[in-house]
């Protein structure tokens, strides 16, 4: 990933020099490295952003989707001024937690009691543990190119290199990192995602050994990959008859594709989710949901799950605000967004196609993902991985230089606040970049 050259953006060089001096990589999270100067922030609002260099962006990355209501949302700025001025941290109870959970056991599907956390990792960790607690098996099934957070149980065969991943059908669990224990991978076993086949014989033979099969409903770090519904069909009724627990990471598709998450739109509801990003429009929330009767090996004490920032009062806030206008607004904002959505995927179809670049476009509206690779489809992270990533990575560096802020692997976000203007700005920049590629 690279981003406009120094000579244009000197105060971005200056702040980047600045940071490299206190902050180990000049970043604080490993997605903001770049090869070049990273993007450094000054303000942004709605569907825009600019840099510290005055460089406005049309942005389609949205935090890394949390803020699906648009930068400096009103309702959320509001909602946290006011509560900032009632107390940031309490160590106690307070009411917009009840508030807060009563509208996801609402909105969810699958949502019976709940449990806050800070940030997703913390709440797939919290996920995992309640698993194996309640079944007292010890194994997970996770699924290659899905990403469950940073922390040491999980970060195994997101993206790993296919020399060291092996058999596509039976790959191996590689570690995502250096650090992490040498027996952190003998309580996971990796399966190839949508391969209903393995899947059904790995549960047949060991089944009984299994706490939970976790899985993105959308394997959007990986794409955007709908998954085939006999697949996740399959997961719920294995999981069921061999006493294990299916787990969706909904951190990403909860509330930006549907009011109740990839579960809804999907239909299939799993015993456990976890929930995060446009849960609270950019505030530091996540949720751990599911059923009661799971939930309840919680509520005697028989696991654990603690936290100081746990439902902190400023967060709660901003979630209460954003999900009741979401599920007040549902008729009017999920219909706008996948159409909008539907207009920028079906464009750069279009502007691809005429200057010959081979454009996948896939996801369901308000997350897609373009890939450059001549296969019909991705079903898995084997395909995704055979896509032109470098041509990928270029096309990311050519939108950047256009005013168009995407991830750079390639996935969109899309917000209430993109306009049919900056659409239509947004594909007269694609068409620039794809004339170059």
């Amino acid at each position: 990933m690279t981003t406009p050259p120094a000579p244009d953006r000197p105060r971005s060089a200056s702040a980047y020099e600045r940071a490299r001096r206190v902050i180990a990589g000049g970043v604080s999270s490993d997605a903001r490295r770049s090869a070049g100067i990273p993007l450094f922030v000054d303000h942004a609002a709605g569907a825009e952003l600019w840099d510290v260099d005055g460089r406005r962006y049309l942005d389609y990355v949205l935090g890394q989707g949390p803020n699906l209501l648009g930068h400096a949302s009103p309702l959320v700025a509001e909602a946290v001024a006011t509560q900032a001025k009632r107390g940031v941290a309490y160590a106690a109870q307070h009411e917009l937690e009840a508030s807060v959970a009563e509208r996801l056991c609402a909105m969810i599907p699958c949502a019976e009691l709940v449990r806050f956390n800070s940030v997703g990792s913390e709440a797939v960790h919290g996920a995992i543990r309640l698993a194996r607690g309640h079944t007292g098996r010890s194994l997970i099934i996770k699924f290659e190119g899905n990403y469950h957070g940073w922390l040491d149980p999980v970060l195994y065969s997101v993206h790993p290199d296919l020399a060291a991943a092996g058999d596509a059908r039976h790959p191996a669990a590689v570690g995502g990192t250096a650090g992490l224990p040498p027996e952190g991978a003998n309580g996971l076993l990796v399966l190839p995602y949508n391969d209903l086949e393995v899947l059904t014989q790995t549960m047949a033979t060991r089944g009984d050994e299994v706490a939970a099969v976790i899985m993105e409903p959308i394997l959007c770090n990986t794409g955007c990959i709908t998954p085939d519904p006999e697949f996740v069909g399959a997961a719920r009724k294995l999981t069921a008859d061999h006493g294990a627990l299916l787990i969706f990471d909904e951190i990403i598709t909860g509330f930006r594709v549907a009011p109740g998450g990839g579960q809804e739109l999907i239909g299939v509801t799993p015993d456990l989710a976890t929930f995060g990003k446009a849960l609270a429009g950019g505030m530091q929330v996540s949720a751990l949901v599911g059923r009661r009767e799971v939930m309840d090996t919680i509520s005697s004490g028989t696991v654990a799950h603690a936290g100081t920032f746990n439902s902190h009062p400023v967060a709660m806030a901003a979630a209460d605000a954003v999900l009741a206008h979401l599920d007040d607004h549902a008729d009017e904002i999920y219909p706008a967004l996948r159409a909008t959505g539907r207009t920028l995927m079906d464009g750069l179809r279009q502007i691809a196609g005429r200057h010959g670049v081979p454009l996948l476009v896939d996801g369901p509206g308000p997350v897609f993902q373009t890939y450059i690779t001549d296969q019909p489809s991705v079903r898995n992270y084997r395909d995704f991985a055979a896509c032109d990533r470098a041509a990928m990575a270029r096309l990311h560096e050519l939108l950047l230089a256009g005013g168009i802020n995407i991830v750079p692997r390639g996935l969109w976000f899309l917000s209430t606040e993109h306009t049919e203007a900056q659409v239509a700005e947004t594909l007269d920049a694609a068409e620039a970049a794809f004339a170059r590629l």
